[in-house]
């Protein structure tokens, strides 16, 4: 550590965002890029000074924030110095994907940075991205081929973060891997999720030509385990490949059974989001669900629900209401939640800048429709927390005007339908893909690794569960590896 005072003589500091009235008017990143200025209002000069705030703690709680344990006070040091090759070479021993998880990851790492005793933690994930970025801008991400093949081939269904993840480690482990994905394009939510303003596809599109350079084989626009024309069926699956890895996610999205449900103009936010996505790539002019000029409801307060709120402000929506069943969080730490575990506060992500009105402690009691079968409005009442338990609030009913409604109240598993079906796959109490301590499923030779056997979680945890059962694939295919395993089937954050 160089400056053993630097968190003492300079602020936590960000880069701006671009102006509200501008960003909501196209569909890119909320940041300013270094190719259209950031260096002007953000240079390499700040970004240094933000990682010589990093107080190289004796014992680092960052590491045990992270579940992928990042080095990140050896990189936070390394990008104070400007030494980018071998910065990255740190940041990527650890993590395959650090262009997304410094855009999207929600940095847990943070929260338990020794600095958040003050509120006021080192800016990690905009040290990582800056180093990431800056490695992409000079060189110094390469495809790293195997040196020698083992023979043995590996299918990986899903995408998305945790399969991708599991991808590269296994072909640089030196296996033949194919990435299967049911959408026309790679990537998984991470395409059609994610909305651009938060990361933009280049972002991800030059990430999977070097895994393309490496010898990951791509398939699209296939259903696995599906029976239509093209499908690739389990049998089939099985007969091809020696091992099979299974990161789906867990697609199944919460649903809100009160009486009005079936009246038109009521969405899943994962119906609602790809479409919305598609339109920001000029791949659709007019989406089927659009928010223009409507006034949009969306159940849930957690990220899904952020993403439609940025959505349908670029839509042009008329009006914005978001609900949350939960109080308001508190604008610092409870006393039930001390660091270093992640601090549950109130956030304002970049859609909440940007407009719409948030509720908290309201319940749906049911979707009022019109004449024609369409949603209109939803009848509300507030709630109160009795015994642990949601109680009305009696006399608190209104009427909310909503033509579109999305429902973003998290997800419930897997897809059983299709490959867990037909594969024979057994589910746990939660109604995630069931797997022992290597990651293997029921079924001999067939691994889950992501949301898919953990349940709905952060793209943090995603990369690091494909990480860790390419290791466990890898000795099962070989008898032994030495692919990194960060994670276990059974760990948790730290709470």
């Amino acid at each position: 550590m160089a400056d053993s005072t630097g968190f003492l003589k300079y602020e936590r500091a960000l880069p701006p965002r671009r102006p509200v009235d501008v960003r909501i008017l196209d569909w890119k990143d909320v940041y300013l890029s270094r190719q259209s200025g950031e260096d002007a209002v953000y240079p390499v000069a700040a970004l240094r000074q933000q990682a010589a705030r990093c107080m190289d703690c004796g014992i680092p709680f960052c590491h045990h924030g992270c579940p992928l344990g990042n080095l990140i006070p050896e990189w936070n040091d390394l990008a104070r110095r400007e030494d980018w090759q071998e910065a990255i070479e740190r940041l990527h021993a650890t993590n395959n994907f650090p262009e997304f998880t410094g855009k999207l990851c929600p940095a847990p790492c943070e929260g338990s940075c020794v600095l958040n005793l003050q509120d006021s933690p080192v800016t990690i994930k905009q040290i990582e991205w800056e180093i990431i970025d800056q490695a992409f801008e000079r060189g110094h991400v390469q495809p790293q081929a195997p040196a020698e093949r083992t023979g043995r081939k590996v299918a990986v269904v899903g995408s998305g973060p945790a399969g991708l993840a599991a991808a590269q480690q296994l072909t640089r482990a030196g296996h033949e891997v194919t990435v299967y994905e049911r959408a026309d394009k790679v990537g998984g939510l991470l395409r059609y999720g994610i909305p651009e303003f938060k990361m933009e596809k280049a972002v991800l599109d030059r990430r999977l030509d070097q895994m393309r350079a490496e010898g990951t084989r791509f398939v699209t626009g296939v259903e696995v385990g599906g029976s239509g024309e093209g499908d690739l069926s389990a049998e089939q699956l099985r007969a091809e490949f020696d091992a099979v890895v299974l990161a789906g996610g867990a697609t199944v999205g919460r649903d809100l059974p009160v009486p009005g449900r079936e009246l038109a103009g009521i969405h899943l936010a994962m119906e609602f989001l790809p479409f919305g996505n598609r339109q920001a790539l000029g791949e659709l002019d007019d989406p089927p669900i659009s928010a223009r000029g409507l006034d949009v409801v969306i159940i849930g307060g957690g990220d899904t629900g952020a993403d439609c709120l940025g959505t349908s402000h670029r839509q042009g929506a008329r009006s914005v209401t978001q609900l949350e069943i939960m109080p308001a969080p508190p604008d610092k730490r409870a006393e039930g939640n001390p660091w270093p575990t992640y601090p549950m506060i109130m956030r304002i992500s970049s859609a909440h800048e940007e407009g719409g009105e948030r509720l908290y402690s309201v319940n749906t009691e049911r979707f009022l429709g019109d004449d024609d079968g369409h949603v209109r409005a939803l009848l509300i009442h507030e709630v109160r927390r009795v015994d642990g338990r949601f109680e009305k609030v009696e006399g608190t009913e209104r009427e909310l005007p909503a033509q579109l409604v999305l429902l973003a109240m998290g997800f419930t598993g897997a897809q059983r339908e299709g490959l867990v079906e037909t594969l024979g796959l057994e589910l746990d109490a939660r109604g995630n893909v069931a797997r022992d301590g290597e990651f293997m499923a029921t079924v001999p030779g067939v691994f889950v690794a992501g949301d898919a056997g953990r349940g709905q979680s952060l793209i943090v945890w995603a990369i690091a569960e494909g990480r860790a059962a390419a290791g466990a694939v890898d000795a099962y295919l070989t008898g032994s590896s030495m692919l990194p395993r960060p994670v276990t089937p059974t760990a948790v954050a730290l709470r």
